[in-house]
């Protein structure tokens, strides 16, 4: 499998720590060479049309925001 763009948009909450460890994990388990992209900064949350946090974009599209998607959604952003 390639490498995927990754990022993760939060300001560091408790979704954002549990979105982040679902995403290393399922990069983990997928076998995915690829770095996660944190983003906290407000300004580049917007340019990245992000509206609710914490968020998940997977090569330049919002797949998840406003909450922490299960393991298995996760999987199957990465996967297609």
């Amino acid at each position: 499998m390639g490498c995927k763009s990754l990022e993760i948009h939060g300001v560091g909450c408790s979704k954002y720590k549990r979105l982040k460890t679902l995403t290393e994990q399922a990069v983990e388990e997928l076998g995915i060479d690829c770095r996660i992209v944190k983003v906290k900064n407000l300004e580049k949350m917007l340019r990245a049309g992000v509206q609710l946090t914490p968020a998940l974009i997977v090569d330049g599209e919002i797949k998840s925001q406003g909450k922490v998607p299960s393991y298995e959604e996760i999987l199957g952003f990465l996967s297609t």
